[in-house]
């Protein structure tokens, strides 16, 4: 068999689309994934793409802006090339505000006519006015945004694949690369490698649990109610998540966690109250000290890199970090954002 220019080590969102960017630019790639695609935290169901406010601009609220904006070209894309659909949708969001919190977030409307750039709109309404499923607000006023997306991980993880497919990558299975360029995309667990390697901590996992209801809202915005996600898929379910949990003893059990979610969930949206649930999730999301992803060469070996640590972000941001990577593992074009750089974990 050929070497492969690339190895990709683990079939997560970070690994598929590096893997995907740099079979664009004519590498030979091999994806290696020990369970299956989209086993660890890109195998979940919220899929909430949603910006950063628009307020004390800096660079990475820049870039995650830019992601947002390249996210349905994206995503459509790889739907054309592997026949697969992976849920994207730029429904925008709805944040029911507190009492106190409604100057500030008129202050954050003229904020993004400026950031934004016209792309979007943040808009401050009366609960009365807005869209989508009905919320409890207790000031009497919402956020509307119209620039958060939502896709459906599951799917989109799919769609990756049968993109990758396409062009002759497949996902194989296994846990060792075979030599050559190697690019570490290996989640919590690989955080934890890293750290065992390097002599110091690099971050490690945080538990989510989330739940999806029957409910037909497909084209909805979503809602975002005290730090819970709502999440309108457009296969006629709602996901709702996700727990933080930073101990836990089992990585994909869920428990009395999944009802509190539940419970809150029917207090934002009351309507939510007759929806069945119809499936549970859990998993272990990898969170970098720095809290910002992981990207550069691997100290002490010649090589190899990690992609990793995304977190809450990484479907949001992954199709972008990922032409980065290319860049740098190809090209030799070294332009990943200090604050993301292995130094700085």
């Amino acid at each position: 068999m050929t070497m492969a220019d690339v190895t990709i080590m683990g079939a997560g969102v970070f690994g598929l689309t590096a893997a995907l960017a740099c079979a664009d630019r004519g590498a030979r790639v091999r994806v290696i994934e020990k369970r299956a695609p989209g086993a660890g935290s890109s195998g979940g169901i919220v899929g909430a793409l949603a910006p950063h406010v628009p307020e004390n601009w800096n660079p990475k609220k820049a870039m995650q802006f830019d992601a947002l904006r390249m996210a349905e070209r994206y995503w459509a894309d790889v739907a054309a090339r592997g026949g697969v659909e992976p849920g994207y949708a730029r429904t925008g969001r709805v944040q029911p505000l507190a009492e106190n919190a409604v100057d500030l977030a008129r202050r954050r409307e003229a904020g993004a006519r400026e950031l934004w750039q016209g792309f979007a709109e943040w808009r401050v309404l009366p609960v009365a006015e807005a869209p989508g499923l009905s919320v409890a607000a207790p000031s009497g006023y919402v956020i509307h945004d119209t620039l958060t997306a939502r896709l459906h991980p599951r799917r989109a993880g799919a769609a990756l694949v049968a993109a990758l497919a396409a062009q002759g990558v497949r996902v194989e299975q296994g846990d060792q690369p075979q030599g050559g360029t190697i690019i570490w995309a290996t989640g919590y667990e690989g955080l934890a490698h890293l750290s065992r390697d390097l002599g110091r901590n690099m971050g490690g996992g945080v538990k989510g649990q989330s739940l999806l209801l029957a409910h037909a809202a497909p084209d909805m915005p979503q809602v975002f109610a005290d730090g819970l996600h709502i999440v309108p898929h457009a296969d006629g379910t709602v996901a709702i998540g996700s727990t933080s949990e930073r101990e836990f003893d089992a990585p994909d059990t869920t428990d009395a966690q999944c009802d509190a979610l539940h419970a809150s969930a029917i207090a934002a949206c009351p309507e939510l109250a007759r929806a069945p649930v119809v499936a549970r999730w859990a998993g272990v999301r990898p969170r970098a000290k720095s809290r910002a992803p992981l990207m550069g060469a691997w100290p002490g070996r010649t090589g190899q890199f990690v992609f990793n640590g995304g977190f809450k972000i990484g479907f949001a941001m992954a199709p972008h970090l990922a032409q980065i990577m290319a860049d740098l593992v190809l090209e030799g074009r070294d332009h990943v954002p200090d604050d993301f750089g292995l130094d700085r974990a």
